[in-house]
């Protein structure tokens, strides 16, 4: 990870600050407090701590990943060169506010689901920022959310492209369960109620029932349901679920949620540093 942020830190900068160097004499040392800006659910201050001590930065956290944070809190006091600081501060402030708010939003849609089922999952997907995966993730878990798949070796999933080429939900999961370890769960996306119960009955650990109503689901639950497979799978919905409409979701009976949405559309939480003595 260290090795990403650094280089996350060249792309801001360049190989030298040619400001801080005009500026900033190299051996002054500051004191320097991270302050939040509005309120949301605090993520990336451990990110942030390896990146400051791989700068010889010390630090103090007074909040930590995870706390819920109001205007004016008071979140990292940072102690080092000015010229470390100053080179660091935008790389290690966009991480903290683009997890915070990825974590924020996690958290309030959690929230408002469990409201209409205990036991939902909110659950990532794999629609993240290139480079930024683990970071968004790991804002999502913070927030109270499931990472889902980090790698496609993580779980077998069967997606619709993958049955269009082999022609059949059964023949797809019969070929998956015979290529992969025991230990792979493999999950199935299907886009209709009839493949919903074939990809049940060929042994998917997981469905995914992908851009489907309410509607919809309820018949698919009922019908497992009656059929005696509904406690045998996961059932996970997936496609056009925002805060606007994720009552009628976990109203269904899923057990999880996935929402490209929570790491797609997260507004930042707004966060600043603020250089406040000199040493």
């Amino acid at each position: 990870m260290i090795d990403v942020i650094r280089e996350m830190i060249r792309e801001d900068v360049g190989f030298e600050d040619i400001t801080t160097d005009a500026l900033i004499d190299r051996d002054m040392t500051v004191k320097a407090d991270v302050i939040s800006r509005e309120d949301g659910v605090l993520a990336g201050v451990d990110v942030a701590e390896v990146m400051v001590l791989d700068f010889g930065i010390e630090i103090i956290k007074w909040k930590h990943d995870g706390d819920t944070i109001k205007e004016g809190d008071r979140i990292l006091t940072l102690e080092g060169r000015a010229y470390d600081i100053l080179k660091i501060e935008r790389t290690m402030l966009n991480l903290m506010m683009r997890m915070s708010g990825i974590a924020t939003l996690t958290a309030r849609v959690l929230s408002s689901a469990r409201r209409y089922s205990g036991k939902v999952r909110i659950a990532a997907t794999r629609k993240t920022t290139p480079g930024l995966q683990w970071f968004e993730k790991q804002a999502v878990k913070i927030g109270g959310g499931d990472t889902h798949r980090f790698r496609l070796d993580d779980c077998a999933m069967i997606k619709d492209n993958h049955i269009a080429i082999v022609g059949d939900v059964e023949e797809a999961v019969k070929r998956v369960r015979e290529h992969v370890s025991f230990t792979k769960k493999v999950e199935v996306e299907v886009e209709s109620p009839e493949d919903a119960v074939t990809a049940a009955e060929a042994g998917a650990d997981i469905v995914l029932l992908d851009n489907m109503s309410p509607e919809v689901i309820e018949h698919i639950v009922g019908e497992l349901k009656r059929r005696g497979l509904r406690d045998r799978v996961i059932l996970e919905a997936s496609g056009g679920i925002k805060p606007e409409n994720i009552d009628r979701y976990a109203s269904t009976g899923v057990d999880v949620i996935s929402m490209g949405f929570i790491t797609n559309s997260a507004q930042p939480v707004d966060l600043s540093l603020e250089i406040r003595a000199s040493t």
